[in-house]
């Protein structure tokens, strides 16, 4: 992996673990005032969408889900970054992709350092389209999304050379 790769890594997971870390400092206090719609710290709000800042915990994957199996859901996840890191740094040959699944790995740290640190996950950037609510997320989550969606589409435009 090259120097730059790295760098970019590291700066994405200071970036996600400072944002939990300001959203745990910060946000629970404006919570507990009221406040913006549904009880958050209001961002900003264009038309029918708005964007604010929530404090939530999740001790589940995506919007909840499975949230009574947190450990088993963490080494579920281990499993998934360790094979991920291995086939990036032994197998892949393609460079386009490798950046994608990074990106996803990189998120995926993100997430599991919060539940070594805390037993959940600090989901809170909130927004809201048309009056429905959008699930919580944080950074970690954006970089996972991100990482999937451009993996989808450099896999589709990517050239395939056979075997020989």
């Amino acid at each position: 992996m090259k120097k730059g790769l790295w760098a970019a890594f590291l700066l994405l997971l200071l970036a996600d673990f400072g944002s939990k870390r300001g959203a745990i400092d910060h946000i629970p206090a404006v919570l507990w005032n009221g406040g913006y719609p549904f009880g958050g710290w209001g961002i900003f709000q264009w038309g029918e969408v708005t964007f604010s800042l929530n404090f939530v915990t999740n001790t589940g994957a995506a919007w909840g889900l499975f949230s009574g199996h947190s450990t088993l859901l963490f080494f579920l996840r281990m499993g998934i970054v360790s094979a991920l890191i291995a086939y990036l740094l032994f197998f892949n040959r393609t460079p386009l992709p490798r950046y994608p699944l990074w990106l996803i790995v990189t998120g995926a740290i993100g997430n599991a350092i919060d539940y070594c640190l805390y037993g959940h996950v600090i989901d809170f950037l909130h927004f809201t389209f048309w009056g429905h609510s959008f699930p919580l997320f944080n950074l970690a989550d954006s970089y996972i999304t991100l990482g999937a969606i451009a993996f989808f589409f450099a896999s589709r435009t990517a050239k395939v050379s056979p075997s020989p």
